[in-house]
């Protein structure tokens, strides 16, 4: 383990800085902090301000209990309300690693909150709204610009307005990341994840910006004012450093713009303070921006040598070279890397990781342990990673860090070994379904069945059968669209196996079915045969649409148009002997006729009618009802 405390030992700044501490205790020491703005519903947004707070050389007294905030239109600078934000929370901001804190840098996070209402008849300026609030003074410490205790601050964001082409347009400020409890070491590489999250999908760009000083003063009664409108006056680097040299460092502190990631290699030690903003955009339009000021301690820590991790095939005596190899994973081939990583520090706490560069899935796998203690030089971890079965890259080279970490202070560092590979899965040949059920119409469509019409009260049957060249085992089903098998009387049985699967299906239909059918008249039956063991599995369906029918049914309706009503015997009635039979609730109801003017001459319930005419020839028009709802109209010519 790594600590800090020989670094306060060996480093007579630090101690010199911590002994005369106490000698700035009249000052507020503000670290930094920002301003957020979250829509909750309606006209309602909570409006917070996160401020951050030397807890070693900060004056207690300056602790404000409440701070007020200014609402100004951007175009005009008009002030729209002033608002008290009252203290809700006061924490501490932690470390990354607790074990590296030392005694001279705690930070206090103080939270001013309160709802606000952002009407949407006042709120409508198209140039937007900022909010401010002012606060003096910064920590007396800071290196890096010009007169630090006299240095105020002024928090600030910027928001749309509430309406936009007359509908209500919601916004809510990005979050930053937490602030930052680390310090950094001199010389050593330095990074820091700011980048934010915005819950309206609002694409976000980062960047570095002079922090802002304002109106507020050292002077009694005005360390905390009433904000005033913008402009406000920025602070004033100290010579040689500026906008984009904040904390000198090769490189020097920068942002990037897209993840907002902060990275430094500070050459200076001091206290430097740093300001960044994160602007938003939708449908590339600016709608928005928050600022956070911070600082950061960079102090004289101990030499911390960066650990080693080297990567081998699993069996292999030779060592993976980064950048000139590429495993290549093979069906029924060992699918495992072995690491074995150490560090030059005794007593270092190491942990393994992996991280895809340009592929999300399958997730790799340690099989091993992945962390340990190195006690000496020379020992050695060892952990293990295998890649899943399935894992297929399409002819594609994909990428995997390798990353082996210390717990050294301020921050860890490590060791990154970029494993280049290609893998392929064994090929997998289709099942075959086959079945004595009639086959799908043709051309075939997914959404085409075959169909079946099955006499109610006979039974039909019929026999599927599934095999599979590679021995995969198979499992046949059957499964109703919408409704269950067994409330229709359908009946299903499968014999499942290694490489073939059978089953039997039988149904003996009655009113019961007919009914669940409904208007449609059809019941659909998804059969399947399904392969379990490859990677990509090919399952095969049928889907078949059962209809029943009722026994007798065998002529199409055809009524005649004509009769002549003369006594010779033939075509003497009106008769429609072809009716659709009665079937479960389709029964025949009646049966009307009707002159050409509307007069009902004839009706009957009875199926098997006979109409001989109404005594005169012409056009007559029949209307027959059954139970169901369904109709049949048409006309009959009598000829005398």
């Amino acid at each position: 383990m790594k600590r800090f405390w020989t670094a306060l030992c060996s480093s007579p700044w630090l101690l010199l800085g911590l002994l005369l501490a106490p000698l700035g205790a009249s000052a507020t020491h503000i670290v930094g902090g920002e301003l957020d703005l979250q829509h909750k519903s309606g006209s309602t947004y909570a409006l917070t301000l996160n401020l951050y707070f030397d807890a070693i050389n900060g004056d207690p007294n300056a602790l404000d209990q409440e701070l007020t905030a200014g609402i100004f239109a951007k175009g005009t600078n008009q002030r729209m309300a002033n608002v008290v934000l009252p203290l809700t929370s006061n924490t501490f901001v932690q470390y990354t690693n607790p074990v590296c804190s030392v005694g001279g840098l705690s930070t206090r996070k103080l939270v001013y909150a309160k709802d606000i209402t952002l009407d949407a008849a006042t709120y409508t300026n198209a140039t937007g709204y900022y909010v401010a609030v002012e606060r003096c003074c910064r920590n007396i410490t800071i290196s890096n610009i010009v007169n630090p205790g006299g240095a105020a601050q002024t928090f600030y964001l910027e928001f749309p307005a509430v309406v936009r082409a007359g509908a209500a347009f919601i916004d809510s400020t990005p979050r930053i990341f937490p602030p930052l409890g680390d310090y950094a070491c001199r010389n050593e590489l330095f990074y820091y994840d700011f980048g934010g999250q915005d819950v309206d999908g609002d694409s976000l760009a980062y960047d570095m910006v002079t922090p802002l000083n304002g109106h507020a003063t050292a002077a009694v009664g005005n360390t905390a004012p009433t904000p005033s409108p913008a402009p406000y006056s920025t602070i004033t680097w100290n010579a040689g450093l500026g906008t984009a040299n904040q904390i000198p460092g090769a490189p020097t502190l920068g942002i990037n713009a897209r993840t907002g990631r902060l990275t430094v290699r500070p050459s200076n030690l001091g206290l430097f303070v740093f300001g960044v903003r994160c602007s938003e955009y939708r449908r590339g339009v600016k709608i928005g921006e928050t600022r956070r000021d911070f600082q950061l301690y960079v102090l004289a820590c101990p030499t911390n040598v960066a650990p080693k991790a080297q990567v081998r095939a699993a069996g292999s005596l030779v060592t993976y070279r980064p950048g000139r190899d590429t495993l290549r994973l093979l069906p029924g081939g060992n699918r495992c890397l072995t690491i074995r990583y150490t560090d030059a520090d005794p007593n270092s706490v190491l942990s393994m990781s992996a991280r895809p560069v340009n592929f999300t899935t399958p997730a790799v796998a340690f099989t091993t342990s992945t962390s340990g203690t190195v006690r000496t030089a020379a020992d050695t971890l060892t952990a293990t990673l295998c890649f899943p079965a399935c894992t297929d890259t399409k002819g594609k080279v994909y990428l995997l860090d390798i990353i082996v970490a210390d717990n050294g202070c301020s921050l860890p560092k490590h060791d990154t070994v970029r494993v280049a590979f290609t893998a392929a899965l064994a090929p997998n040949a289709a099942p075959v379904l086959t079945s004595t059920l009639p086959p799908a119409p043709l051309p075939v469509s997914d959404q085409a069945p075959a169909v079946v019409r099955v006499v109610i009260g006979q039974r039909y049957t019929a026999t599927l059968a599934g095999t599979d060249a590679d021995r995969d085992a198979l499992t046949m089903t059957a499964t109703g669209v919408g409704f269950d098998l067994g409330a229709v009387g359908m009946q299903f049985a499968a014999q499942n196996g290694t490489g073939q699967a059978s089953g039997t299906f039988s149904w003996e239909p009655t009113c019961t079915a007919v009914a669940a059918a409904g208007e449609g008249g059809g019941l659909l039956v998804r059969f399947g045969l399904a392969e379990t063991g490859p990677c990509v599995p090919v399952p095969q369906e049928r889907l078949v649409r059962f209809e029943v029918v009722p026994a007798g049914e065998t002529q199409t309706f055809i009524p005649p148009n004509i009769i002549t009503p003369n006594a010779d015997g033939v075509n003497d009635e009106f008769r429609m002997p072809s009716l659709p039979v009665d079937f479960c609730d389709r029964k025949f109801a009646a049966i009307k006729i009707f002159s050409r003017w509307g007069q009902k001459v004839y009706e009957s319930e009875a199926r098997d009618f006979r109409w001989s005419g109404a005594g005169t020839g012409g056009m007559y028009y029949y209307l027959v009802t059954y139970t169901d709802g369904r109709k049949f109209k048409g006309w009959v010519e009598v000829v005398p």
